[in-house]
């Protein structure tokens, strides 16, 4: 057991003991002088244990970062005689399975947190899993995912979200704020004569400001996935993807076209400087593809960005035509595209980008940034609660009553922001209509 599992065993005891001093004092009877002097004791000691806890995590994470793959030849022929074989051991749970477990287990005890430990012992669930619901802090109307399971959602985000799958940064956000500094001007630089003095110049700077901001989404689940109460990897799989897609289909949205408030993030599509932001050509000749995504290309690297993690994001209508695209000779213009790439980078599709803007409607839009330059910040914090009457709108508005469904609403709650270290590091084509004709 690890000394985090450990830790969390020992609260989870002393947690048991206040919670029946706290339930006998609740039922009328008054609590005798020792049983007060215990209760403060013991309010101390989960205090201690928490702190010993966070600190534990905190070692964890670190050294899961620093640690580095063992070579085989360090396990293989050359090691000592005699000595152990070198054994690694892979879980074959799906990506986001405690969190997913979690929240099963929350909504089959209909939000009993302690009934919710007794399924997951009775069911087998992993020790992780029946530790962080014994621990975890109740809140309004849900509990507080442990810090180890709820990165591991949001590393599992990765496929899912497609500025995540580009490299976007994530950054702490320590007390739900963080501030960048960034060069906006650069020191003029030169050669200079013997005698000359040296010209002295002040760099410009600015500020990028994450805050965190709140995000919820709502994820049905059929009911029958919920009753079962084993550790079924395959309903396990469903219930994470769900969640996953869930959440990174709104990131995506949110990270990519948001115009930005006090609620909500700032999109690339309005961090993109003026400059930046250009129109489609009415041609959809190559050459006129050519010069309108090289232009967008150039605009990113005439800003001297690192291009470390380049990229084109666009909706699937919009690389259906340019796989389309032939040259003079009747060749296939870009045959990368069946490889993954765009003009020599790689290429991302996103349904959050409309085929609907513009007077007509039928236009879209493609995206050109360096992603390595942009900063997701996140508080690591997640919350989940549960409720089998509530209604939510599906995909096309419509109003839908999950008691009459038979499911459960699965309600996400964590705290994100999102932002560029260089604006430059962005370009935006719009008015794009290539292969509206495809979906006539």
């Amino acid at each position: 057991m690890s000394l985090v599992l450990q830790l969390r065993s020992e609260r989870a005891k002393l947690n048991d003991e206040l919670q029946a001093l706290a339930k006998k004092e609740a039922g009328g009877e008054a609590l005798a002088a020792a049983d007060l002097e215990r209760f403060a004791q013991l309010e101390t000691q989960i205090a201690d244990l928490s702190a010993k806890i966070a600190r534990a995590e905190s070692a964890e994470r670190s050294a899961a970062a620093a640690a580095v793959p063992v070579s085989e030849s360090a396990q293989g022929n050359n090691s000592p005689p005699g000595a152990a074989p070198h054994i690694s051991v892979h879980s074959n749970a799906p990506r986001g399975a405690g969190v997913a477990q979690m929240a099963r287990l929350l909504a089959a005890a209909q939000g009993n947190q302690m009934q919710a430990v007794e399924l997951a012992r009775a069911g087998g669930y992993p020790e992780q899993v029946v530790m962080a619901l014994s621990t975890t802090t109740p809140g309004a109307g849900g509990v507080l995912v442990p810090v180890n399971l709820a990165t591991e959602v949001i590393e599992s985000l990765r496929p899912t979200s497609v500025l995540r799958g580009f490299g976007a940064r994530p950054l702490p956000l320590v007390n739900g704020n963080m501030t960048l500094p960034r060069i906006k001007g650069n020191t003029t630089v030169g050669y200079i004569g013997t005698d000359d003095d040296i010209p002295g110049t002040d760099m410009q700077f600015e500020d990028l400001k994450l805050q965190a901001k709140k995000l919820a989404a709502l994820v049905p689940i059929a009911n029958d996935l919920l009753r079962f109460q084993g550790t079924n990897p395959q309903v396990d799989q469903i219930v994470a993807n769900d969640l996953l897609t869930s959440v990174g289909l709104y990131e995506d949205i949110t990270f990519i076209r948001s115009a930005g408030s006090t609620l909500m993030p700032k999109g690339l599509r309005h961090w993109a400087p003026v400059v930046n932001v250009v129109a489609a050509p009415a041609g959809v000749t190559m050459a006129d593809i050519d010069a309108f995504c090289g232009g967008l290309m150039l605009r990113v690297e005439m800003a001297n960005a690192n291009m470390a993690g380049c990229g084109w994001i666009m909706n699937p209508r919009t690389i259906r035509y340019l796989q389309t695209v032939r040259d003079g000779n009747g060749n296939l213009a870009y045959p990368e595209i069946n490889d993954g790439k765009f003009k020599g980078y790689p290429y991302k599709l996103s349904t959050q980008i409309p085929v609907n803007l513009g007077a007509g409607a039928d236009e879209s839009e493609i995206y050109f940034a360096d992603y390595s330059d942009c900063y997701i910040g996140e508080t690591g914090e997640m919350y989940l609660s549960y409720s089998a009457e509530a209604s939510y709108k599906n995909g096309n508005g419509d109003l839908v009553s999950a008691y009459s469904k038979d499911q459960t609403l699965v309600r996400i709650i964590q705290h994100n922001d999102f932002g560029p270290r260089h604006v430059e590091s962005i370009a935006v084509g719009t008015g794009v209509k290539w292969g509206k004709a495809m979906l006539a």
